[in-house]
């Protein structure tokens, strides 16, 4: 059985990283299941996913030219996305929010506009502090 994209291979667990896991494959041959590729929701530990010597189903997403196989189970699970879709409709009464801005979660805007203002103090900040231990601005030093 030639392992190409888009095919559905068996394999079990052989080790399990901080950046995903790893499957034995038919014919001898290894794939990774990058930690993005593990569910279709946040993934912050493996472990919490899978465990050594189990048996699992993955597809092939990529082979590149060295013969690594990126495999992936999140495509795989298509009904699982549904309970990763009512995360978005939060951010949906966005707009609702946006008038009683302290209670809810920040826009992305509200967030870059905050950034922007920050960053521009503290490089006035820092201009103030340099431009005094320099003797301010257009100053002769003791000439």
């Amino acid at each position: 059985m030639a392992i190409e994209v888009g095919s559905v291979v068996e394999g079990e667990v052989t080790g399990i990283t901080n950046f995903g896991a790893f499957l034995q494959l038919p014919e001898g041959k290894v794939g990774l299941i990058h930690i993005s590729e593990v569910s279709n929701v946040y993934v912050k530990d493996v472990h919490d996913f899978l465990k050594e010597h189990q048996k699992v189903k993955a597809k092939v997403i990529s082979v590149d030219a060295k013969g690594k196989i990126a495999l992936s189970l999140k495509q795989m699970e298509e009904s699982p996305e549904t309970p990763a879709k009512p995360v978005k409709p939060k951010t949906v009464p966005g707009p609702e929010k946006k008038a009683s801005r302290p209670a809810g979660p920040m826009s992305f805007e509200d967030k870059l506009s905050k950034f922007m203002k920050d960053s521009d103090d503290r490089l006035l900040d820092l201009r103030r502090n340099t431009e005094s231990k320099r003797g301010g601005r257009g100053a002769n030093r003791g000439g």
